[in-house]
């Protein structure tokens, strides 16, 4: 058996040598240009005594300071855990270091989904110092409301670290909405976030991440997810605030029988700003599904939508959905779908479409005594509604809340 101190040693050695790897796809970025150092930050045990940050802030990223409604909160303010607390029974609740000096079984799901030496981004968070979640349930817990977790940058120019470890174990079920965001007077800064998801046979994780950065922020995530037997993984990204640039790709592994996995993502470009966007799933046993669903607006700024489905096992389904629409002229937007397959009877599909809002649907509102400005915005927000299956009543309630206070600052 390898010892903690070992696996260090491995890893830190892995990621030096790709320190200089760029990442495949999107802008590249200059990491000397960011800062370590940040403000000061203390400990609450109730989030009622923060006072860093503006209640406002926190509850537009989908935090409540009451609790009420959640089944435990994590809040990290630049690189320093501020607040973690389980509100109900099966769910545990740590920073990301922390657990791995309690539990020596949990250097087992560190760097095991997500690779280290990915990329120069990875390398830097393994490199430099992290905090982040550690978040489990256990087995046969099944949470009724959603956990909620917050990663807030203060300090202007600052780069934040983070390494999310979330392991539902079988049978279990998890609900999690985690806001990133940042401080109006933060004119640039950069987000690195890991996060390696583990569903267990039998276990569902809901996962819905809701962007409140400044048009300063270059955001960096590097996510991917195991799905074991029986296991659902569901993750929302939504970005409807501006950022400088966000370049992401997850992948989910469905590694057994009728494991199911969907992406939804909701991104909203404005001019200067550009997204390189995409979720991968690979299906590698029988009867897996998978679906994949993005909802794309520019206004002035640049889209690029990916997605990539790969069946490796016959029987499994898949569904790849692109839709995006230019509002304005000056950006752009490409559709990359992609479809693979290595054995035969598999059911797999994809559909794109980029266009602009008809003429008639604005007419038509009109006629209906809307002015052209409302006809329009009950369009856009027509088109952003993305349904998500699979949701207790409760938690998709509160994202479509959260959809709606989001979308009111950005539209």
């Amino acid at each position: 058996m390898v010892s903690p101190e070992e696996r260090i040693r491995e890893l830190k050695e892995k990621a030096m040598r790709a320190v200089d790897k760029p990442a495949p796809y999107g802008p590249d970025i200059d990491l000397s240009q960011y800062s370590c150092g940040s403000q000061e930050c203390f400990y609450v045990e109730d989030l009622s005594q923060l006072k860093e940050v503006d209640p406002e802030e926190l509850a537009r990223s989908g935090v409540d300071i009451s609790g009420r409604g959640r089944s435990g909160s994590f809040v990290q303010l630049d690189n320093t855990i501020v607040h973690r607390k389980a509100l109900e029974k099966g769910v545990e609740i740590l920073g990301t270091t922390e657990a791995l000096q309690k539990y020596d079984w949990a250097w087992d799901y560190f760097w095991n989904v997500v690779q280290v030496d990915a990329d120069k981004y990875t390398a830097d968070v393994e490199l430099n110092g992290y905090e982040g979640y550690f978040i489990r349930a256990l087995p046969g817990s099944r949470t009724i409301y959603p956990l909620q977790a917050c990663l807030y940058i203060r300090s202007p120019r600052l780069v934040q670290r983070v390494h999310n470890i979330i392991i539902a174990e079988e049978g279990s079920e998890l609900h999690i909405i985690t806001g990133c965001a940042s401080d109006h007077k933060v004119d640039m800064a950069l987000h690195l976030g890991v996060s390696e998801f583990y569903v267990k046979r039998n276990a569902k994780i809901t996962f819905t991440m809701i962007h409140n950065w400044v048009p300063g922020m270059d955001v960096r995530p590097r996510s991917g997810a195991v799905v074991e037997e029986g296991g659902v993984f569901l993750s929302n990204y939504i970005v409807l605030e501006p950022v400088r640039s966000l370049q992401l790709y997850p992948t989910a592994r469905l590694v057994g029988e009728g494991a199911v996995a969907r992406f939804n993502s909701v991104l909203v470009a404005r001019e200067g700003v550009l997204m390189d966007v995409g979720s991968r799933v690979v299906l590698s046993a029988p009867r897996c599904s998978a679906e994949v669903v993005s909802r794309a607006i520019t206004m002035g700024g640049t889209i690029v939508a990916r997605g990539h489905l790969r069946g490796e096992a016959e029987e499994v389904k898949a569904h790849l959905e692109c839709r995006g629409l230019m509002l304005e002229q000056g950006g752009g937007m490409l559709a990359i779908p992609e479809l693979e397959a290595t054995v035969p009877n598999v059911d797999m599909s994809h559909e794109a479409a980029v266009g602009k809002i008809a003429q008639e649907e604005i007419e038509y509102l009109m006629a209906r005594g809307l002015s052209e400005e409302e006809a329009t915005a009950t369009i856009v927000r027509g088109f952003l509604n993305v349904k998500i299956e699979g949701l207790p009543p409760v938690l998709e309630r509160e994202i479509q809340r959260m959809m709606e206070i989001s979308r009111e600052s950005a539209l």
